[in-house]
Formats: structure tokens, C-alpha cells, sequence
């Protein structure tokens, strides 16, 4: 029996592209955690004002108003989002600056672990290509830069983008060249490769044109010269990021969707709420008690514990007592040894120290 042949003149000529591949096979592509902004441990939305960037709701994605002395704004989760999308996250200026001074900076960023990118082989003539794509949305329109910075090197990437309508859903698609210089990322857990999209800048950070190309940190060159201050500036002016992704390579693919089970347990390597529940302790004096609690993932650190709210120890005879505080006296990457401090005396040796909800206690370990 004669062997068959395949007649590749019956194959459509759409049949397999390579965006059906990569939206129904291919995995892991997204260096990105969290890019569809599915997941706010710390609540759907939260303040931002003068100080360090810090983590204001969604995970793993900071704001910082640095050095601001009116601007108070918001970050919060909301269900506006381009198709295919479910959430986004949204900045609004709730008081704005008069002007930008000098020394001032807005911008939201999110960083990846070094051990996460050290495959790029920075620092090397192999290093590799990526893309960096994400929707974005605002009320006002002009050029916005993205500032890509290897944190173990002390270079960036500072890349130009433009609104051009003003309350509209745009795609943004940046190619962000290796970098052949500097050194490649430590093979470890501390900060990498970090994006910040600038929403206002002083001049100690704009003015140098973008030259599209890596180079030393130079602090006006990390907003490029034709930044808009306007989101700053301008009452209510609102702005908002979904989509986002980073990946290996000159083409933008489909965004790669992951559940929300596996997106939250990638945030809880850095961030994670002890849930309501139940918890055996023992006392260490009349007013405290010690417990252990295991974590859900294996953190990325040692992390520190916070206190977010009273929660109540109950000792035998059903007496209840409430803990105001809550310390660490031994961590692992694993779990956490803590003293809680309530009201009222222990009476005993043992406790049940109860949880009422997932807003009690978490461990922070973020970068």
C-alpha cells in the first residue's frame, strides 16, 4: 500500500498563526504577576500621598507620589476594563499639585524578582529582546513614558507612549531591546527588572530626550523630555492600566490569562492575609500569648508582620480577651512564631486565639 502524502495545498492558510498557538498552547510567557489586576489583598482601593512607593491595593503593583507637597490621590480596583477583561487599576487625582516642582515624581510600578530574569542574559551579547504590552486609559491625552530599569545594574530604558484619546481603551506595544551592557541579574531574590509608568515629573527627572536605548541611571533622563505632568495636575484627572504584559521576544502575543487561584497564590509569595479561622496558643505572661502560623506559599523573604486589625483570644471558660497586637519573635520563608498582646488576664497556659475575617493579620515580604 502506497505511504500517503500530505497535500499542503488543503491546509487554509489561517489554520495555525502564531497567535492561535500562543493563546491555546503555549504557557509561562507573562514575566508579569497580576497584569489583569485580579487580585487586592489589601482591598479594592487605597490613598496615595507624599511618601515612598508603597502598595496602596492591587497587588504587586506600587504607587508613589514622591516628594509631593498637595497631591492626594487614589489607586483603587474597579470593573472597567477594555473586552476580555475584568478589572483594571485606576489612579485619581482627588487634590492636584499647583505646579511640579523640581524634585517631585508620580508613577506606578511593578517589580520583577532578579531570579525571574536572569534568562534575558543582560550584560552579555545574547541578551534578549522583549515586549512590553498593556492597555491603558485616561483623561488626558499627550506622551507618557514607561521607564524599564534593571535595578541590579543601576541602567534603564526610558520609552515613549501616547495617549491620543482622551476616556478611551488604547493598546500600548513597546519593544524593549536587550541590554548588552551593565551586568545580568543576580540569580536571586531580591529586586530585577522594575517598570514605572511616570504620570508626572520635575525636572530632576525629565528633560533629556529619549534616545531609545540603554544606558547609566541619569535621573532626568528616567521621564524623557516630553513627559505629561497633566495627571498631576489636573483635579479628578484619572488613569488606568490593565493588560499588561511582559515577554520574551519582538512580538506582542495575546495576553495570557491565568485563573485566579494561580495569579493569587504567585501574590501571596509576597503578600499574604492570615484567613479567618482558628489557631491554638499558649500564654507567655498574663497579658500575652504566643501562636504559630504556617503560610499558605513559601515567601520570597523573611517577611514582617502586620497588624491590621483587633482580633479576640479565648481561654478556658469560654473567657474572651482582645488582641490589640501582634509581634513576630521568629520567621521563616515557611511560617511565623508571634506574642499577642490583648486585654485582660491569660489565666491560663492555653488560648484559641480566633480570627474573624482575612483582614486580622498578614506577612509582607514584598519587594
Amino acid at each position: 500500500m502506497p505511504i500517503s502524502t500530505i497535500n499542503t495545498n488543503s491546509i487554509a492558510d489561517d489554520a495555525v498563526t502564531v497567535p492561535k498557538v500562543t493563546d491555546q498552547v503555549l504557557t509561562h510567557r507573562n514575566l508579569i504577576i497580576n497584569g489583569a489586576m485580579q487580585v487586592a489583598q489589601r482591598g479594592t482601593s487605597g490613598s496615595i500621598s507624599t511618601g515612598n512607593p508603597n502598595y496602596a491595593s492591587i497587588d504587586r503593583f506600587k504607587t508613589e507620589a514622591y516628594d509631593a507637597d498637595q497631591f492626594v490621590g487614589t489607586w483603587t480596583q474597579v470593573t472597567d476594563a477594555p473586552t476580555g477583561f475584568s478589572y483594571s487599576g485606576k489612579w485619581t487625582t482627588t487634590t492636584a499639585e499647583s505646579a511640579i516642582d523640581a524634585s517631585e515624581l508620580f508613577d506606578v510600578r511593578h517589580v520583577i524578582e532578579a531570579q525571574n530574569v536572569t534568562h534575558l542574559n543582560y550584560g552579555s551579547v545574547d541578551a534578549k529582546t522583549g515586549t512590553l504590552s498593556f492597555w491603558v486609559k485616561s483623561s488626558v491625552t499627550g506622551t507618557f513614558t514607561v521607564n524599564v530599569y534593571n535595578m541590579d545594574s543601576n541602567r534603564h530604558l526610558p520609552k515613549e507612549y501616547t495617549i491620543d484619546s482622551a476616556n478611551t481603551w488604547e493598546k500600548k506595544i513597546i519593544t524593549v531591546i536587550g541590554d548588552t551592557g551593565g551586568n545580568n541579574f543576580a540569580n536571586d531574590n531580591g529586586p530585577g527588572l522594575q517598570f514605572t509608568w511616570n504620570l508626572a515629573a520635575g525636572s530632576a527627572y525629565s528633560g533629556t530626550p529619549v534616545t531609545g536605548s540603554w544606558a547609566a541611571y541619569s535621573g532626568p533622563a528616567w521621564a524623557g523630555a516630553n513627559q505629561s505632568n497633566a495627571v498631576g495636575t489636573t483635579l479628578n484627572a484619572t488613569w488606568q492600566l490593565t493588560g499588561v504584559q511582559f515577554e520574551v521576544g519582538d512580538t506582542a502575543t495575546p495576553f495570557e490569562h491565568r485563573s485566579y487561584g494561580e495569579e493569587l497564590s504567585l501574590c501571596q509569595r509576597y503578600y499574604e492575609k492570615c484567613g479567618a479561622g482558628i489557631v491554638g496558643g499558649t500564654s507567655s505572661n498574663t497579658t500575652a500569648w504566643n501562636s504559630g502560623i504556617a503560610f499558605k506559599v513559601e515567601k520570597r523573604a523573611t517577611p514582617s508582620v502586620i497588624h491590621l486589625a483587633n482580633f479576640t483570644a479565648i481561654t478556658p471558660g469560654s473567657n474572651t480577651h482582645t488582641v490589640s497586637v501582634s509581634t513576630m519573635q521568629y520567621s521563616t520563608t515557611w511560617g511565623a512564631c508571634l506574642t499577642h498582646t490583648a486585654t485582660g488576664s491569660a489565666g491560663s497556659n492555653q488560648c484559641w486565639l480566633y480570627f474573624e475575617s482575612s483582614n486580622n493579620i498578614a506577612f509582607d515580604a514584598e519587594l
